[in-house]
């Protein structure tokens, strides 16, 4: 793929009676979708532009320099698509030097630097405002960041050294190793300026013309920002030790792109650049071409580009309006559609369950929600009250007769569903939309004895609602273009990324999930130790373990769902005795206080239930880990051998947003014949 160059034009600019700033102006020429990137060309582009700033500044013909973007982008950073075919270590540490060559010219300049962020600010596009003196930002940004180690590089232009010593060493910790670990998490304007990452927010209205009149104020000695007194070296690096901590806690050495990071913070506390910059430019020439860095880019991509576009998708216009929806359930995740679809979609939402205190436990929970948003200042006053006036409730099925779409959220058995779509069909007109929440059972089957099996589809959005990004779209064997249509514009109206999968059971995310769980629950039935289970799949760096993931989903419904795909797809996914027991003595995994989360400790005395297959051994870490591996495998080979999705990219997109596989592995797929498994 060729560049397409950022081209750096200077122009100057009076600022009343103080004399010239020279304005350089970022611009790849391309419309407000496609963001300024730094490539060979547009780096030797910018650094033309800063030689002929710093003669000039030498030679006093201007007093300062500003830095900006075209519309909605400031600077996305490196070109990642030219990184990722690096193949050498000279082209990788060209790269890096090119970077700290360039925006040193800004730090050692003789006039004060200024940053004029109205825009995406991103990796090396916010380190090169970081390079710069003083920084302003619009109000309306929300993308600011450091995502270098979400993708399996560091900041390797500045950022370890440069925004410690700006902001303190804990709050450039959040910002370039937490938020990355946080499914790259990303600053907004206001959360940027009150960590100092940048000096004053200012309305994107009359942005530029804004900062310019803040540099004056500046230069003339009537502003000065703040900035921390920084620590000394031993407190620094105690503070990096700590969170070095929270980072084996998660990744156990899984992705070495943290820990390179952890190290350079860690460096920066001597206060020396030169040493920081030449070991950025280290880091950077190996992580370049690490294989958690091309995994990392491919998974960019594919959360980035194939996930706008669902491959499988029907045209958009074959959609139909949904202006009503109807919710059947009140239970907690027929609440959290409900809220979903009123606040997103914008539309009234109707709930109904068999009785009215169910049904009334369902709108307590939505204006619980409601008001839990709006005491963290995430909606004001009058979008709550929008939104507990469009969620209503029902225990009456002619009450969802003029809905557009009616989604089903009941017990996850086949009967039961069968049964309220034959309910339902009695009082919707022929073009209403039926949609199903099952997360493994058979749409088609669901459909099988309708008058319209047409227009059934199946909507599996993950649990909760509000934070998983992805839906699976179901296609059943008889769902015509008009209703599969309308089932994607619904989850892109919700804000998710959908994959479009067949009807085949358990989808993609669940079999491959469920799969996982088999063979972790049948090696403890072989007689391997929950200790060694436990730790068996650590070097995979997932968000958390089979243990904990199982508590969080629930046991019951994991037997349930176990048992579903085992009658369905046969014995390889096993049965398991000692999960069955556990279910029936409500005994849970792992030990914790409200909710199972990540950090919750498994609870070593569940060994006791297992064991019925064993022969005294079972199997070690590493033999759990290819059993794994291998099974993962296999069903990865099946699902695109049945067709269960067009490409194995939407398995990897899948995983990646339904299972929070992690970036470095980049998703399943790219894993598993890296190893050898695939």
């Amino acid at each position: 793929m060729s560049e397409r160059v950022t081209r750096a034009v200077v122009r100057d600019v009076p600022l009343e009676d103080l004399g010239t700033l020279a304005l350089i102006t970022l611009d790849n020429g391309e419309d407000f979708t496609r963001p300024n990137t730094l490539g060979a060309g547009g780096m030797e582009s910018l650094r033309a532009a800063l030689d002929t700033v710093a003669a000039r500044a030498e030679r006093r013909e201007i007093v300062g320099v500003g830095v900006t973007g075209k519309p909605f982008h400031f600077a996305a950073g490196a070109d990642l698509h030219a990184a990722v075919g690096i193949t050498t270590p000279e082209q990788a540490r060209a790269i890096a030097e090119a970077g700290h060559d360039t925006y040193r010219l800004l730090t050692e300049l003789g006039v004060p630097s200024f940053a004029y962020v109205g825009g995406v600010a991103l990796g090396g596009g916010l380190e090169l405002a970081l390079s710069c003196t003083y920084r302003t930002v619009a109000s309306s940004v929300r993308n600011l960041g450091l995502p270098e180690v979400f993708l399996g590089l560091i900041p390797g232009w500045g950022g370890t050294y440069l925004l410690p010593h700006l902001i303190g060493v804990e709050q450039a910790l959040g910002v370039i190793v937490a938020n990355a670990m946080r499914n790259n998490r990303q600053l907004e304007a206001s959360e940027a300026a009150e960590l100092g990452v940048v000096d004053v927010v200012l309305e994107p209205a009359d942005f530029l013309a804004e900062s310019l009149r803040w540099t004056a104020r500046v230069l003339r000695g009537e502003v000065t920002p703040n900035r921390p007194e920084p620590l000394d070296a031993q407190t620094w690096r105690a503070t990096v030790e700590t969170a070095r901590s929270a980072v084996d806690a998660r990744l156990h050495g899984a992705a070495p792109a943290a820990y390179r990071a952890l190290d350079l913070i860690a460096l920066a506390a001597d206060g020396d650049k030169d040493a920081s910059f030449a070991a950025e430019n280290d880091a950077l020439t190996e992580l370049i071409l690490s294989p958690e860095f091309k995994a990392g880019v491919y998974a960019f991509d594919l959360t980035s580009r194939r996930a706008k576009k669902p491959v499988g998708a029907p045209p958009a216009d074959q959609a139909r309006p949904v202006r009503l929806v109807g919710v059947v359930g009140a239970g907690l995740m027929a609440s959290q559609l409900a809220l979903l679809f009123a606040r997103r979609m914008r539309v009234p939402v109707i709930m109904r369950d068999l009785d009215d205190a169910r049904a009334q436990k369902g709108l307590s929970f939505v204006h619980a929600e409601v008001e839990r948003l709006a005491k963290q200042n995430r909606i004001g006053a009058d979008e709550a009250n929008r939104l507990r006036a469009l969620v209503t409730v029902t225990t009456e099925l002619s009450d969802f007769a003029d809905c557009d779409l009616v989604i089903e959220a009941v017990f996850e058995k086949l009967e039961v569903k069968k049964s309220v779509f034959a309910e339902l069909e009695t009082v919707l007109g022929a073009e209403t939309v039926l949609a199903t929440n099952t997360s493994a059972l058979s749409v088609t089957e669901m459909a099988a004895d309708l008058a319209h099996p047409e227009r059934v589809v199946g909507l599996h959005f993950f649990n909760p609602v509000s934070q998983m990004p992805l839906v699976e779209v179901v296609r059943a064997q008889k769902t015509d273009d008009a209703a599969y249509a309308t089932a994607f514009a619904v989850a892109r109206a919700c804000g998710k990324s959908a994959i479009a999968v067949a009807d085949a059971p358990g989808f993609v995310v669940n079999r491959l999930l469920v799969r996982l769980f088999g063979e972790v629950l049948g090696s403890l039935e072989d007689g391997t130790p929950v200790s060694v289970a436990d730790a068996a799949l650590r070097p995979l760096g997932l968000p958390m373990g089979p243990f904990q993931l199982l508590q969080l989903v629930g046991p019951a419904v994991a037997m349930h769902v176990l048992d579903t795909l085992r009658e369905e797809l046969g014995e390889r996914y096993p049965s398991s005795p000692g999960m069955a027991r556990m279910v029936e003595g409500n005994v849970p995994f792992v030990t914790f206080e409200g909710r199972p989360s990540a950090a919750s400790p498994v609870d070593i005395s569940i060994g006791q239930y297992f064991g019925s297959r064993a022969d005294g051994q079972g199997q070690t870490a590493d033999e759990l880990l290819v059993r794994v591996r291998d099974a993962l495998a296999e069903e990865v080979r099946m699902m695109l051998a049945e067709k269960v999705v067009g490409e194995a990219a939407d398995i990897d997109l899948g995983m990646i947003l339904g299972a929070g596989w992690p970036f470095h592995l980049g998703g399943i797929t790219p894993y598993l014949t890296r190893t050898g498994a695939l």
